[in-house]
Order: structure tokens, then C-alpha cells, then sequence
């Protein structure tokens, strides 16, 4: 295989990262990745390089609905440098691929469905003459009207736009009794805009062909696994000459869920016998990616006088863009957190997810609870202002427990701690009043905010989901642990987006060996499936399939060491803390002393290696009535934002944002706090200012000129509270921690700008606009 090297000069990509972690489970060891990511020394995908490389680059449809009569390619292989043009007929084998059904084309044929649809690739020997070929390229569009109405496309009278039709699923939970009605009342309408992953590495990838039919690639994803399966369907051959390694990984958060360079890649690369590098322009990414749905909600919640709740009924619409990607499961988690979590005797929820013209939607931080959560907290505020009531003490009143039932049917196990969260959050101190200062006001340098014409808010807002996949989903981890001289390598299909599992799983081997660990690089190659990094289950799936893996290994070890000894093995005590210990067993090598040594030491210059998997109880697809055992676990938050709004100009700033979170166990609490201000940073974000602005179906705002996301100067101060309350099936106790923060924080913010300006907040993100 020709070698691989990164621009930097650092190894690629399957170097280490650095040292080996010595500190265990509830240390906050640094993470191996994180010097050279600091210095600049970490190879990204988008840094690698190969010899004889070519590039690659992708044709998209400029239209958002059309009629594909002709693509004429001869021009473009007519340009010097130019090595290969493909369109839809070089597709080998499947022609479509998709996360849960493979109804998206690898290129137009027929009709583009999408601004930004790919409809031809080629490689070139450098990248200047990629652009020019794809510009000497002549597609004939018959421009259709584009369906971008997420209402009119649920209808049944409106024709569909895909073979697989408008509604890609719809969803009803039916609990208790549908006829009880409470004594006060309230309504709202709800709207969530279109929300970016905005990763800062666009997506990057190169081919190798292996000069026996196959291909390897590096690229930079969420699940090396699902990609090799879609990918070697697509490109007709077995599993085994599709080989896949992880590439510096640049940020994710849903958006690397799906497939992008990976087909074009690997058919260019194929084609020309040579590697091909592909990597996405920034305005490329963000049509070339999934997004977070845009929703409408319609809700009505009932209540006694005394602040319990009775029924929840909830109308959830989704528009999922062209292409389903994972919208099917989004829409699921929609409808079951549209309530919030919170005691509900009575709910009915109808949501529905549909096919448009819009650019495709799928998997973002959160995953449907995002969208409801603003839509219930938003109704939990209104109900409090109804009743009179303090909106903490309404939320605390309703707060789920231990042993209550989800309006799926399902019986909550494990910690429940959504009270303890909603009062953490709380008892932080507020923020001093606000300085004259210019930059402190909304507005910042800017100078236009005038102090007396500034109000602040303070609002509150809880959320859960669910942790890893659900409705019967297959959902399981593999992982291997060598113990050999004295350290301990794991290899494990994880795909490491900054989510820190590189750190997490050498701290459970250290943990459990006492010794020093390595996670070894990520490939498909070699081991089984990971999963995919997303749905907060790498901790509890991958790190407990490493946890199994070292504790079989720990077995082994003592077996030898018995034999050794020439005692039972069951004489022989492991510890929680990776050491071997019994009271007389050193007597039986006429010693005469109490044993007492790490397992890495008892395994002395022997070489000893488990595999394991990890696999969670079942889960089931929601019946006909949307009951069912759906979910394995659940995370809990809540947030409050204190924000100061130009009444005048309606400029927001938040300056405070406070959590208590449900983490189950903190295996590596600096990572934890990370994760929490990571995703309060998007939660704020979709509050205030990130939309993809889409009209008619073409995006507006393609860059980060115009699409903006927070800035060290528009991130707030973050406190957090993390509520360690162990949760029984997961390794450790641990829970994820990277969805919660995101979840509540925009709800939180929303209400506080309503608390300061008094204007009923409905849609976010909120612009000034919406405030004046």
C-alpha cells in the first residue's frame, strides 16, 4: 500500500497521539491528542498526503428541484491533468446508500432532489484543475418547483418527490386517558430554524487502491464500521477489500454520521489506479452534510390549580430534507420527549417527519430532544406565569422520579436525579449587575447599546434523551486488550471525535491492570464494530466492552499466577483497583508473606489477551400507540441563562449559563466540564444566531461570514454541577455527557430573553427582529 503522511510532518492518522496514560478511572489525566493538537502538530484528514495523490472534487446541482436531461463530460477530460470524470452510470454496484434506508443516489440520475446534490466527480492532478473541470462540465436542468413546505409536503394530496414518498415516518403516543382535561390550560406554537454542526474540519478524506481490486481510506467519521458497509455495497465489492481508518477527526457532532467523500473517493481511486485526496471547501460542507431538522410544534398543556400536570398534547413536524439519512429515528426521539421530564399521567403526541426539497437533515447533538425540549419548556414557563407559580418550584413539582412511567409505557430504572438537577442549576450565584462597559453590553464593540436601555433576564429549562440506540436496534462494541510488557494496548473501532474516549479507555485498563495503556488506532481492519460515536454510548458500550476485555484479561493473569504459585485461582483476589491480593498465598512459593502486586506485575514477561463485546438489555419499537421499552437509559439537565438585551436594537448577550447535570459517574472530570461547555456553547448558538438560512431550497448563507456561530467573545461564563448518582448496568456507573448540555441550554436562554423583554419568545434562533 503506498504510504501515508501527514503535511505536518506528524505520522498519519494512525499515529498514538503521545504517551501512554497512567492515571485511572476518576483522574483527568491529559489527553494524548491534546499537545499536538494545541501545537499544531495533529494530522487532520484533510492533512494527509500520498504519493503520485491526485484530487478529487464533486459537480452539485444548483437547483433545489430539477430535471436532470444530460450531463456532457467531454470537455472536462479534454483539460490537461485531468485523469477521471464519473457520473451515475460508473456507480458498480448499488446505486443508493443511507443510514437506515439506502434511498439517497451516489449521483443524480434522472432528478436532482437538493441544492447541492452531487451529480459528477473528478480527479485532477491538483486541485486548480479539479475546479476547472467541474466548471467544463455541461448538465442540461429542466428546473422544477422546489417542495420546501415541511405542512404541505405531510399531505397526502401533495405528490411526492421521492420514489419512497413525502412521509419518511410518522409517530402517535397514545397514554392514558385521551378525554382528561386539566383546570388551567395553556397553548403555543413553536418553531426551531435549521442548525449547523459547523465543525471546523470540513470533511477530508484519501483513497488508496491496494492494486488487487480494493481500497483503503482515511477519512474523517463517526462510525468506520457503518461507512465500510454502505461504501462497499455502493462499490460492489466484499467487505474485506474495503478497508477503512480513521482520519484526524476535526469536530463531528452528528454531521459525520452520514457518507460524503467516501463513494466519490474511492470510485475515483478505483478508476485511476491511483490515491485520491478529497476535502470539502467550507461552503461545500455545508451543503454536503446533514443538519440539525427544523421543527413546528403546536402544544396544549393541562394542569390542576395546584401546579400538577394532567395531559400533554404535542403536534411535532419535522422537515428532514431530501433525503431520510437518520430521520426515522430522530423523529422518534422527538415524539418521546416531547414531554419533558416530567410526570405525565396523560399525553398524546402525534410527530411526523417529511421529505422536501430542502437540504437533508439528520443527526446533531441532541437528536429530536433538542427541538421539543424548547417547545415543552417554553409551555412550562407559560403554565408557571398561569398559575402563578415559580417556574422552578412548577418544574420541581412535576420532576420525574425512580419508578415512574414514560408516556411510551416505559418504567423508569437506574438514577433519576432530574429534581437535583433542577435545583443545582439554580443555587449558583447569579452574575454581579452588569459593568458599563461597552463590551459587556449586547452589542459589544460594536458601542450601540446604551445601559439604560439594556434589560436582564434570568430563565430555567430542564431536558433528558436517551442514551445509546433504541427501538431494538442492534447495538453493541467490541475491543481487544494486550497485556504485554508491562502496558496495555486496546484496540477498538471507536471513532475518536474529541469526545475523549482515547483518554477514558486507557484509563479503565489502567484501572483494572495497574498498569500503563494505549488505545491502538482505529480501523475496520482486525476487530469488529465499535459503533458509531454518537447517542452518548461510546462510555457505557465501548468503554464496557474494553472494561470486559481487561477484566478477562485480569482473570487470565491470575490463572497463570496460581499455576505459578501452586494455589486455586480462587484464592487469589482481584481487587477494583487492578491488584492481585491474598493473605497467604506467598507462603505456597515459601515466602511466608501476604501477596499484594498489580496484575501487570503478576503477569510478569507473559504476553495475555481478551476480546470482548458489550452489548445493553433490549430494547423494542414503539407498537401502533407508541408504547414499548424503547429506551436503555436516560440523561438528565437543566440550565439557567442570564442575558442582557438592547431593548432598543434587540441585541442579546448571554452572560451566564449554569447546569446541574446527571453524569452517573465523572471518569475523567476535566472532560466532563469540557463537554458541558462545548455544548452549552451550541445551545447559545441556536438560541441567538445559528440558522442556515434556506430560501426556496438554496442556502443563503454557505460560510462562516454569515453563518455564525459563538466566539470566545459571545460564549458565557459556564458553572456546572455534575450529580454523581451511579447508574446500575453502565461500566463504572458512568453515563454520556456530551448530548445534555446542549438540550436545555437553548430552552434556558429563550426564556430568559422572554423574562427580560417580556415578548413571548416562540422561535429560535431569535433574532433581533422577533424583539423590537
Amino acid at each position: 500500500m503506498t504510504p501515508v503522511r501527514a503535511s505536518t510532518g506528524v505520522e498519519a492518522p494512525s499515529a498514538r497521539g503521545g504517551a501512554a496514560s497512567v492515571a485511572g478511572i476518576g483522574d483527568s489525566p491529559v489527553r494524548p491528542d491534546g499537545t499536538p493538537k494545541v501545537q499544531g502538530g495533529f494530522a487532520f484528514a484533510s492533512d494527509l498526503e500520498a504519493d503520485g495523490m491526485l484530487w478529487g472534487r464533486t459537480l452539485r446541482s444548483p437547483h433545489a428541484h430539477a430535471r436532470l436531461r444530460s450531463v456532457e463530460i467531454g470537455r472536462a477530460f479534454a483539460i490537461p491533468g485531468v485523469s477521471c470524470v464519473l457520473t451515475a452510470d460508473d456507480v458498480p454496484g448499488t446505486a443508493t446508500y443511507g443510514l437506515i434506508s439506502p434511498d439517497q443516489p451516489v449521483f443524480a440520475r434522472d432528478v436532482v432532489r437538493y441544492m447541492g446534490e452531487p451529480v459528477a466527480a473528478v480527479a485532477a492532478d491538483h486541485p486548480d484543475t479539479a475546479r476547472r473541470a467541474l466548471a467544463a462540465i455541461a448538465v442540461d436542468y429542466e428546473p422544477l418547483d422546489p417542495l420546501v413546505d415541511p405542512t404541505r409536503a405531510a399531505s397526502v394530496e401533495t405528490p411526492p418527490i421521492h420514489p419512497d414518498g413525502n412521509v419518511i415516518r410518522h409517530i402517535r403516543i397514545d397514554h392514558g386517558d385521551p378525554a382528561a382535561t386539566g383546570d388551567v390550560v395553556v397553548e403555543g406554537v413553536y418553531e426551531v430554524g435549521m442548525q449547523d454542526q459547523a465543525f471546523l474540519g470540513p470533511e477530508s478524506g484519501l483513497a488508496i487502491p491496494d492494486g488487487d481490486g480494493g481500497v483503503d481510506l482515511w477519512v474523517a467519521t463517526q462510525s468506520l464500521h457503518e461507512d465500510r458497509d454502505q461504501l462497499a455495497a455502493c462499490l460492489g465489492l466484499p467487505h474485506e477489500q474495503v478497508r477503512l481508518h480513521l482520519g484526524g477527526v476535526g469536530g463531528a457532532f452528528g454531521g459525520r454520521e452520514d457518507l460524503s467523500i467516501h463513494v466519490h473517493a474511492c470510485l475515483l481511486a478505483l478508476r485511476t489506479g491511483r490515491p485520491v485526496k478529497m476535502s470539502y471547501l467550507r461552503d461545500e460542507s455545508f451543503v454536503g452534510h446533514v443538519h440539525r431538522h427544523p421543527a413546528r410544534m403546536r402544544y396544549r398543556h393541562h394542569a390542576t390549580t395546584a401546579g400538577d400536570l394532567v395531559k400533554i398534547e404535542a403536534q411535532v413536524l419535522l422537515d428532514g430534507g431530501a433525503y431520510a439519512s437518520s430521520s426515522w429515528a430522530v423523529v422518534s426521539n422527538a415524539a418521546r420527549f416531547a414531554c419533558g421530564p416530567y410526570r405525565v399521567p396523560n399525553a398524546l403526541v402525534d410527530a411526523t417527519v417529511v421529505r422536501t426539497n430542502n437540504p437533508p437533515c439528520g443527526a446533531m447533538r441532541g437528536f429530536g430532544a433538542v427541538q421539543v425540549c424548547f417547545g415543552h419548556e417554553s409551555q412550562m414557563d407559560k403554565l408557571a406565569t398561569r398559575l402563578g407559580m415559580d417556574p422552578v418550584e412548577l418544574r420541581v413539582r412535576n420532576a420525574l422520579e425512580t419508578g415512574d412511567v414514560l408516556p411510551t409505557g416505559q418504567r423508569l430504572t437506574g438514577a433519576v436525579p432530574v429534581a437535583e438537577c433542577i435545583r443545582a442549576a439554580v443555587e449558583h450565584p447569579l452574575p454581579t449587575t452588569s459593568s458599563d462597559g461597552w463590551l459587556e453590553r449586547p452589542g459589544g464593540a460594536g458601542r450601540t447599546a446604551e445601559a439604560s436601555r439594556v434589560r436582564r433576564g434570568v430563565g430555567v429549562a430542564a431536558g433528558f434523551k436517551n442514551l445509546m440506540y433504541s427501538e431494538g436496534a442492534e447495538d453493541d462494541s467490541e475491543a481487544r486488550v494486550r497485556l504485554s510488557e508491562g502496558v496495555a494496548s486496546i484496540t477498538c473501532a471507536v471513532a475518536e471525535v474529541g469526545q475523549g474516549f482515547v483518554t477514558i479507555a486507557s484509563q479503565i485498563a489502567r484501572t483494572v491492570l495497574g498498569c500503563d495503556a494505549v488505545v491502538e488506532p482505529a480501523g475496520t481492519v482486525g476487530i469488529g464494530s465499535a459503533g458509531s460515536s454518537s447517542a452518548s454510548r461510546q462510555t457505557w458500550m465501548s468503554g464496557g466492552a474494553v472494561l470486559r476485555a481487561a477484566r478477562e484479561v485480569a482473570v487470565q493473569v491470575r490463572s497463570a499466577l496460581a499455576e505459578r504459585l501452586g494455589v486455586a485461582p480462587g484464592s487469589l483476589t482481584l481487587t477494583d483497583d487492578g491488584r492481585i491480593v491474598a493473605a497467604a498465598a506467598g507462603e505456597a512459593a515459601g515466602g511466608g508473606r501476604a501477596l499484594d502486586m498489580t496484575v501487570a506485575e503478576a503477569a510478569g514477561d507473559g504476553i495475555f489477551e481478551a476480546t470482548a463485546v458489550q452489548r445493553h438489555r433490549r430494547t423494542y419499537q414503539l407498537d401502533e400507540r407508541g408504547q414499548g421499552d424503547a429506551d436503555v437509559s436516560f440523561v438528565f439537565a437543566a440550565h439557567r441563562a442570564v442575558v442582557d438585551v438592547d431593548t432598543d436594537l434587540g441585541l442579546v448577550r448571554v452572560v451566564q449559563v449554569t447546569t446541574g447535570q446527571d453524569v452517573g459517574r465523572m471518569l475523567h472530570p476535566t472532560q466532563v466540564i469540557g463537554q458541558i461547555e462545548g455544548g452549552i456553547a451550541q445551545g447559545v448558538g441556536l438560541a441567538v444566531m445559528e440558522e442556515i438560512v434556506v430560501e426556496d431550497g438554496v442556502v443563503r448563507n454557505p460560510s462562516f461570514t454569515d453563518y455564525l456561530i459563538p466566539t470566545v467573545a459571545d460564549t458565557p461564563e459556564v458553572l456546572a454541577t455534575c450529580i454523581e448518582q451511579p447508574e446500575p448496568e453502565a461500566p463504572f456507573g458512568a453515563k454520556g455527557a456530551g448530548e445534555p448540555p446542549t438540550i436545555s441550554s437553548t430552552a434556558a436562554v429563550a426564556a430568559a430573553i422572554r423574562a427580560a423583554t417580556g415578548v413571548d419568545v416562540t422561535r429560535v434562533p431569535v433574532r433581533p427582529w422577533d424583539l423590537i
